[in-house]
């Protein structure tokens, strides 16, 4: 996911991944340590984790969620790992100019992670968008790349979602090997999530909205795959101006369509919450959607800017998290914990994916045979097979995708998001 304002991002991200990456080759032969040549070994006992996330604008409660619950992780592990002291630096990849992440804000958060000799793993990005950027320059580094959001198809397959003709995702790993991983499904595991529970809510014509974005459009063609399987007709499914200044004529479209369900496949960011009420009191009778993309308070909330109750109640949103109630032991402790540490009985479903991915990097480092090496630490990521976890018990493929594959639903009450049922995709 990511801004674009003047035409469709999977242009953009091509041409900045080329870009990105041959600037950041020139930078690294120049900068004269460890980090530059990709070697990336740590300066003895102590090594830096980095991550790099939206802290400003539409995305930052998911954003701040994430980084306390790396935070929690941290500190619960006394930033002890495999023997060496473990630094954790919050980066954010936002601004207040763009209300969301930049390419040039996570371009320097990268270089600046893989200028830091001691450091050998990068969390992040919640954006698609971002990773696009991020995971080149990583790469060519040997910095092992661990995300608690991302859910493009692209960035690890050319599984249906991926955008093949900018070469995803082979684009991404100009060294040809992996160092990128995930631990929330990708989008063919959230397009059929939301088609199936679109279909078991009975709707038959279907408008697909996305915001032209790595995640939005391809969460977009997913979404659409899995409904051709279903008593869903997708009635259209093209890309908006995420900064138009209203969407009443699109909307009025989508009602001459006799459509009864709609579904945005894109942030909160881009147009959505002005989105929602055009098409709302275009189709006032119409059951509405939308992916993790808008699963934050500045989309639900209307005391955080979001939609107003009587528009919020018809929307139903999919997060590849479940009801506190339906995790394990371990994973109700963490709520526990958390409410404990910041003092939120609710936080947003994310918070649980940065606490796991910090809790998955601290495991990596007890794992490789050198933590403060950069492909010992990549190694080991990628060889973590059954792991018991907050989240369940998972693996890492040789791609980097998880092998978790369940969503949760969730309606939206009293501006907050409220469980309503898991749907397994896999």
């Amino acid at each position: 996911m990511s801004m674009n304002r003047t035409g469709p991002m999977r242009m953009l991200v091509a041409g900045l991944v080329l870009a990105l990456a041959v600037a950041a080759c020139g930078d690294d032969s120049s900068s004269g340590d460890s980090a530059a040549d990709g070697e990336g070994s740590g300066s003895g006992d102590s090594v830096t984790i980095y991550s790099s996330l939206p802290l400003q604008g539409a995305s930052r409660p998911i954003g701040e969620a994430l980084v306390n619950g790396m935070q929690l992780a941290f500190d619960q592990a006394g930033h002890q790992a495999g023997g060496v002291e473990v630094d954790y630096v919050s980066l954010d990849d936002s601004t207040a100019q763009a209300g969301a992440w930049t390419p040039e804000a996570e371009s320097a958060n990268a270089r600046r992670a893989i200028q830091d000799g001691s450091a050998v793993a990068y969390l992040g990005t919640f954006n698609s968008g971002a990773a696009a950027i991020a995971i080149p320059l990583l790469n060519e580094a040997g910095m092992a790349m661990l995300s608690p959001g991302n859910t493009a198809v692209g960035l690890t397959s050319d599984a249906p979602g991926a955008n093949t003709d900018a070469g995803e995702p082979g684009a991404y790993y100009p060294t040809g090997v992996r160092n990128y991983a995930r631990i929330v499904p990708k989008d063919t595991v959230q397009g059929a999530a939301l088609a199936t529970v679109m279909n078991q809510d009975g709707c038959t014509r279907v408008a697909i909205l996305h915001d032209k974005e790595v995640f939005g459009a391809g969460l977009a063609t997913n979404i659409g795959l899995a409904a051709e399987g279903l008593d869903v007709e997708v009635v259209t499914n093209e890309g908006i101006d995420g900064r138009s200044a209203n969407y009443r004529s699109l909307a009025s479209s989508l009602a001459a369509d006799d459509v009864d369900c709609f579904v945005f496949s894109g942030i909160t960011a881009n147009g959505a919450v002005q989105l929602y009420k055009d098409v709302s009191a275009a189709l006032p009778e119409a059951k509405l959607y939308g992916p993790d993309g808008v699963a934050e308070s500045t989309f639900y909330d209307p005391a955080d800017g979001g939609l107003s109750d009587d528009v919020a109640s018809k929307v139903k949103i999919t997060v590849a998290t479940l009801s506190p109630e339906e995790y394990s032991e371990e994973g109700q402790q963490f709520f526990a914990e958390f409410e404990e540490a910041y003092g939120e009985p609710n936080p947003n479903p994310y918070a649980i994916y940065g606490y796991e991915a910090a809790r998955l990097i601290l495991n990596v480092l007890e794992r490789a045979e050198d933590p403060t090496d950069r492909e010992s630490v990549r190694q080991a990521l990628f060889e973590t097979t059954d792991r018991d976890s907050v989240l369940g018990t998972y693996s890492i493929d040789e791609n980097g995708d998880t092998t978790l594959t369940t969503y949760g639903v969730y309606r939206i009450g009293g501006g907050n998001l409220v469980f309503e049922q898991s749907v397994e995709s896999g």
